[in-house]
């Protein structure tokens, strides 16, 4: 198995990597390192995988980590249709993990057409490098957002996700229709990946647990929306990474050439008790500002994962005390 990880140095990707080769599997990871938001931390997740910010090359070449032998990195970006057809004749992948996008639903609303390059255009061009490279199984982020405003919980792949509120959302719903037709057309297996609410250690900063933790700390309040009545399945990161893992492993041939899944923790929580729990970790109070429902948002998320867990026996189970302990403690320590 060779697998190209797009969006290596996010949240998830950076996570993937590192699973993926402690299991001794070849692993190329690209990213544009976009300034979405801080860069600082996508080097250092790539510092972590053994890619220090000196060797990475301009003209995006292959770099080998300095820890792990089987990861190399190139800094590309998906939307650069020639270089990523390059990539794949030279390195012959046999497994691909797309979670290059540009996320975010509120900044959907403010800049559209990044999306439209990253997440529509680029993500054709990784189904057509698939298609013409023999590529067994394109494996993608898609997004609990599909859902919309979905007022049936919990929430599952067979409902209608033809309603979305944002832009993201709206490119997310197109990636999975793309999917279907390269699988339907292409014969070329597709699974996408609806991943909720991810929180844990090297974390994205635009996300409530980094900038709740940062005002914390800080003595600043923090923006609590739509008065504190919305519920999350907040998911740890560890529990999205097994799933993909299984996905993985599990053969195309034994599933439908085109299919969805949910990961997720099955258990909505209340906006107000996650920041508790974060205080509780923190050993500080938060100050809160109340604010009315913003455009783009939903107010529950509610995974169902029996799909994931008929087809691959797994279930996310990392508790939330457990799951903001653990990112309580790195932060405190990245932080500082």
């Amino acid at each position: 198995m060779k697998v190209l990880i797009t969006g290596i140095a996010g949240f998830i990707g950076f996570y993937l990597a590192k699973t993926l080769l402690e299991k001794n599997i070849k692993v190329v990871g690209i990213d544009n390192i976009n300034n979405y938001y801080d860069t600082n931390l996508k080097y250092a997740r790539l510092n972590e995988l053994g890619i220090n910010k000196k060797n990475i090359l301009a003209d995006g070449s292959l770099v080998k980590s300095e820890i792990y032998s089987s990861l190399g990195f190139a800094k590309l970006d998906i939307i650069e249709l020639k270089s990523i057809e390059k990539l794949f004749q030279e390195e012959g992948f046999t497994h691909v993990v797309n979670l290059a996008a540009q996320a975010g639903v509120r900044y959907s609303l403010e800049n559209p057409h990044t999306y439209v390059q990253s997440n529509l255009v680029g993500f054709v061009n990784l189904l057509e490098c698939c298609r013409h490279y023999n590529v067994k199984h394109f494996v993608y982020a898609s997004s609990s957002s599909v859902y919309g405003a979905n007022s049936k919980i919990p929430f599952s792949e067979k409902d209608r996700t033809d309603e979305p509120v944002s832009l993201y959302a709206a490119t997310k719903k197109s990636n999975e229709l793309m999917a279907y037709t390269y699988s339907h057309l292409y014969n070329l297996p597709t699974t996408g990946l609806r991943f909720f609410t991810v929180y844990g250690p090297w974390g994205r900063p635009d996300m409530a647990p980094m900038l709740f933790a940062s005002a914390i700390l800080e003595g600043k309040p923090i923006k609590v929306f739509n008065n504190g009545n919305m519920q999350r399945d907040f998911t740890y990161v560890e529990d999205i990474v097994k799933g993909v893992e299984c996905i993985l492993d599990v053969l195309p041939e034994k599933m439908p050439k085109a299919d969805i899944f949910n990961i997720g923790n099955s258990k909505p929580i209340k906006l107000m008790d996650f920041i508790s729990e974060l205080e509780t970790a923190l050993g500080e109070q938060a100050i809160k500002e109340f604010y009315p429902m913003q455009d783009g948002d939903v107010q529950r998320t509610y995974a169902d994962v029996s799909h994931l867990t008929e087809r691959t026996g797994y279930k996310p189970k990392t508790n939330l005390r457990d799951g903001v302990k653990e990112f309580a403690k790195w932060f405190l320590n990245y932080e500082r």
